[in-house]
């Protein structure tokens, strides 16, 4: 195995990062948050973890398998492996109370 360049090195963790932030917007929408927590840009694994609502959520695990890693694994052939993890330092009743869904309701004045 040949190691990186610093050049190299930084264009990974840089096209990870960009990912991320066009993924964050989707899980914040739900009242969640998607933080990347480590990347070996050398091995290919990426540990990320998945906070806010998604805490409580009972298909915060499918968004892991079936969108992060899916997604980072098809767009960055370097990633190997996707580590995935909930933020369990938050309350699961605060949890829960952070959204549950994109939609926000709109109240006109009469």
């Amino acid at each position: 195995m040949s190691e990186l360049t610093d050049q190299e090195r930084s264009s990974r963790l840089k096209a990870l990062n960009s990912l991320l932030d066009l993924m964050r917007p989707a899980v914040q929408a739900d009242g969640g948050d998607l933080v990347l927590v480590r990347a070996d840009v050398e091995t290919g694994v990426v540990e990320v973890q998945l906070g806010g609502a998604c805490s409580s959520c009972a298909i915060s695990s499918d968004t892991l398998q079936g969108g992060v890693t899916r997604i980072l694994t098809d767009r960055l052939k370097w990633v190997t492996e996707v580590i995935g993890g909930l933020d369990d330092t938050i309350d699961t009743e605060d949890s829960m109370s952070l959204g549950a869904g994109g939609y926000i309701p709109r109240y006109r004045a009469l």
